[in-house]
């Protein structure tokens, strides 16, 4: 069996903590529903791991880096959502970045193929990415629900054990 093989066969049993952090101006001030948290949700508990925290933040670079930071302090794998692209308002990637230790740039280079296959040239503006940042795995996705459910049904659930116990080295406490 591949390393890899033999790697995901050990985590098997691997039950990830997660987070979940909308940052979106119009679902923070309830100007928009939040379509994302309860889909993201339902695809973790789904997948047998445990939802920790859900929040809403706006686009406020200090109020992002906060709350990540609350975030990885109780989660092994922190979902952050909103604030990708190349607009004014778009400071999420800018201010969970400073927290990282280790970037994983393979999550935004397959977010960004999986997004043109499906909506072309569009996807070059995404500026999803992963990280390590403390003792967890951050992902930062684009705000939309479709978005959304493709990082988490492509690249993040099929791959959040291995990553988290390549990460700690050995299984993740529930």
């Amino acid at each position: 069996m591949p390393p890899v093989g033999e790697h995901r066969k050990l985590a098997e049993n691997v039950v990830v903590r997660f987070c979940i952090l909308v940052t979106s101006d119009a679902v923070y001030q309830g100007r928009r529903r939040d379509e994302v948290t309860p889909a993201a949700a339902t695809a973790v508990t789904d997948a047998g791991h445990i939802l920790v925290n859900a929040a809403v933040a706006p686009n406020d670079p200090s109020k992002i880096e906060s709350m990540v930071k609350e975030s990885i302090s109780v989660c092994d794998a922190v979902l952050v959502t909103g604030g990708t692209g190349i607009g004014p308002k778009d400071v999420t990637v800018d201010a969970v970045r400073k927290l990282c230790s280790k970037e994983l740039p393979g999550f935004g280079e397959l977010f960004r193929y999986l997004t043109y296959l499906k909506h072309g040239a569009a996807a070059m503006a995404s500026r999803a990415f992963a990280c390590v940042a403390g003792d967890s795995i951050v992902f930062v996705t684009p705000g939309s629900k479709d978005a959304v459910e493709l990082a988490l049904t492509k690249l993040i659930l099929p791959e959040i054990k291995h990553l988290v116990y390549e990460l700690r080295g050995r299984p993740a406490k529930p």
